[in-house]
């Protein structure tokens, strides 16, 4: 019994000495970014330009824009000014999951869907 209760101290020590990832969402609330994502097969770049209020998505050509509400300095949901159809009317919602000096890692989905998909934004400098 002491062996095991040794033991589970120790596993404890060791996980609760590992620091958590580095998560500097200020530092992304605005700027211009690239994310690539891979469509029908092929790697596409979309590339965006975020302020306080507004995001601008630049995609094949094409340019959208959004409204952007910060729920805290790590999520967001974006919203279509202009949405041209029902599914570009569904707000997304943004989590910043981790951040490095040039990049963050995050989770979207739809609001009031659970599917969540994952993807990484670099800063353009």
């Amino acid at each position: 019994m002491k062996k095991i209760a040794l033991h589970s101290i120790l596993f404890l020590f060791c996980f609760s000495c590992q620091s958590p990832p580095e998560r500097n969402c200020k530092d992304f609330n605005t700027g211009a970014f690239e994310f690539t994502s891979v469509v029908d097969g092929k790697e596409v770049t979309t590339s965006f330009i975020r302020t306080n209020s507004i995001e601008v998505d630049y995609f094949q050509g094409k340019q959208d824009s959004s409204t952007v509400r910060w729920i805290n300095d790590c999520e967001y949901i974006l919203k279509r000014i202009n949405p041209k159809n029902r599914a570009e009317e569904k707000p997304i919602h943004i989590k910043i999951l981790t951040t490095t000096d040039s990049s963050y890692t995050f989770e979207f989905n739809t609001v009031g869907e659970t599917k969540k998909l994952r993807g990484t934004a670099f800063k353009k400098h």
